[in-house]
Protein backbone atom coordinates (compact mmCIF):
# COMPACT_ATOMS: atom_id res chain seq x y z
CA UNK A 1 0.00 0.00 0.00
CA UNK A 2 1.06 3.61 -0.69
CA UNK A 3 0.47 5.51 2.92
CA UNK A 4 0.91 9.23 2.77
CA UNK A 5 1.35 10.37 6.24
CA UNK A 6 -1.01 13.41 8.28
CA UNK A 7 1.89 16.11 10.13
CA UNK A 8 0.59 14.80 13.24
CA UNK A 9 1.06 10.97 12.18
CA UNK A 10 3.90 11.69 10.95
CA UNK A 11 5.39 13.39 14.40
CA UNK A 12 3.89 10.78 16.68
CA UNK A 13 5.97 8.42 14.12
CA UNK A 14 9.21 9.99 14.44
CA UNK A 15 9.33 10.79 17.91
CA UNK A 16 8.20 6.49 18.40
CA UNK A 17 5.56 8.49 20.73
CA UNK A 18 3.75 6.02 22.46
CA UNK A 19 0.51 8.25 21.22
CA UNK A 20 0.88 6.43 17.81
CA UNK A 21 -1.94 3.99 17.46
CA UNK A 22 -0.78 0.32 16.91
CA UNK A 23 -3.02 -0.07 14.42
CA UNK A 24 -0.60 3.16 12.74
CA UNK A 25 2.64 1.34 14.25
CA UNK A 26 1.27 -1.69 12.11
CA UNK A 27 1.04 0.15 8.75
CA UNK A 28 4.11 1.65 9.05
CA UNK A 29 6.53 -1.31 9.77
CA UNK A 30 4.74 -4.03 7.33
CA UNK A 31 7.77 -3.89 4.50
CA UNK A 32 4.43 -4.11 1.68
CA UNK A 33 3.69 -0.56 2.49
CA UNK A 34 5.33 2.15 1.14
CA UNK A 35 5.13 5.18 3.24
CA UNK A 36 5.23 8.80 2.07
CA UNK A 37 5.81 12.49 3.47
CA UNK A 38 4.39 15.29 1.68
CA UNK A 39 6.35 18.13 1.57
CA UNK A 40 2.87 20.07 2.56
CA UNK A 41 3.71 18.51 6.02
CA UNK A 42 7.37 19.93 6.17
CA UNK A 43 5.97 23.44 5.62
CA UNK A 44 3.37 22.69 8.06
CA UNK A 45 6.17 21.61 10.98
CA UNK A 46 8.54 24.73 9.56
CA UNK A 47 6.00 27.48 9.59
CA UNK A 48 4.30 26.03 13.04
CA UNK A 49 7.82 25.81 14.77
CA UNK A 50 8.87 29.62 13.47
CA UNK A 51 5.80 30.65 15.09
CA UNK A 52 7.15 28.95 18.57
CA UNK A 53 4.00 26.82 18.97
CA UNK A 54 4.35 24.60 21.77
CA UNK A 55 2.84 21.58 19.96
CA UNK A 56 5.56 21.69 17.31
CA UNK A 57 8.64 20.16 19.02
CA UNK A 58 10.88 20.03 15.99
CA UNK A 59 12.11 22.32 13.51
CA UNK A 60 11.11 21.65 9.34
CA UNK A 61 15.05 21.14 8.91
CA UNK A 62 14.93 18.49 12.10
CA UNK A 63 11.67 16.87 10.44
CA UNK A 64 13.48 16.62 6.86
CA UNK A 65 16.89 15.15 8.47
CA UNK A 66 14.37 12.27 10.85
CA UNK A 67 12.59 11.74 7.77
CA UNK A 68 15.21 10.81 5.56
CA UNK A 69 16.73 8.19 8.97
CA UNK A 70 13.51 6.36 9.02
CA UNK A 71 13.64 5.72 4.94
CA UNK A 72 10.56 8.02 4.08
CA UNK A 73 9.80 8.79 0.66
CA UNK A 74 9.18 12.43 -0.70
CA UNK A 75 5.73 13.99 -1.94
CA UNK A 76 6.31 17.04 -3.78
CA UNK A 77 3.21 19.36 -4.18
CA UNK A 78 2.50 19.35 -8.37
CA UNK A 79 0.27 22.23 -9.30
CA UNK A 80 -2.59 19.30 -10.14
CA UNK A 81 -2.66 18.52 -6.37
CA UNK A 82 -3.30 22.45 -5.41
CA UNK A 83 -6.28 22.11 -8.24
CA UNK A 84 -7.49 19.03 -6.84
CA UNK A 85 -8.04 21.30 -3.32
CA UNK A 86 -10.94 22.91 -4.94
CA UNK A 87 -12.87 19.88 -5.79
CA UNK A 88 -12.71 18.80 -2.17
CA UNK A 89 -16.30 19.61 0.36
CA UNK A 90 -15.65 22.24 2.27
CA UNK A 91 -15.59 20.51 5.73
CA UNK A 92 -12.92 22.35 7.61
CA UNK A 93 -10.58 25.05 6.39
CA UNK A 94 -7.34 23.34 7.07
CA UNK A 95 -5.26 23.94 3.97
CA UNK A 96 -2.35 21.97 4.99
CA UNK A 97 -5.33 19.29 5.91
CA UNK A 98 -6.70 19.76 2.40
CA UNK A 99 -4.10 19.61 0.36
CA UNK A 100 -2.66 16.54 1.80
CA UNK A 101 -6.19 15.07 1.40
CA UNK A 102 -6.14 16.38 -2.19
CA UNK A 103 -2.44 14.80 -2.58
CA UNK A 104 -3.84 11.48 -1.92
CA UNK A 105 -6.51 11.18 -3.63
CA UNK A 106 -4.67 12.33 -7.11
CA UNK A 107 -1.71 9.80 -6.46
CA UNK A 108 -3.85 7.61 -4.77
CA UNK A 109 -2.10 6.98 -1.98
CA UNK A 110 -4.18 5.92 1.38
CA UNK A 111 -3.52 8.95 3.80
CA UNK A 112 -3.02 7.98 7.26
CA UNK A 113 -4.82 10.42 9.76
CA UNK A 114 -5.81 10.50 13.69
CA UNK A 115 -8.45 13.12 12.59
CA UNK A 116 -12.08 11.92 12.10
CA UNK A 117 -12.82 15.44 10.05
CA UNK A 118 -10.03 14.55 7.76
CA UNK A 119 -11.03 11.07 8.11
CA UNK A 120 -14.58 12.29 6.54
CA UNK A 121 -13.50 13.30 3.33
CA UNK A 122 -12.63 10.17 1.23
CA UNK A 123 -13.44 6.11 2.44
CA UNK A 124 -10.05 5.27 1.28
CA UNK A 125 -8.66 7.70 3.98
CA UNK A 126 -7.09 5.12 7.23
CA UNK A 127 -8.47 6.32 10.27
CA UNK A 128 -5.79 5.28 13.60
Amino acid sequence: MQLLLDTHVLLWALADAPTLPVNARTLLLDARNTVWVSAVSIWEIAIKHALGRGDMPISGEDALGYCRLAGYRWLDVRPEHAAAVESLPALHGDPFDRLLVAQARFEPMRLVTHDRTVASYDTSIVLV
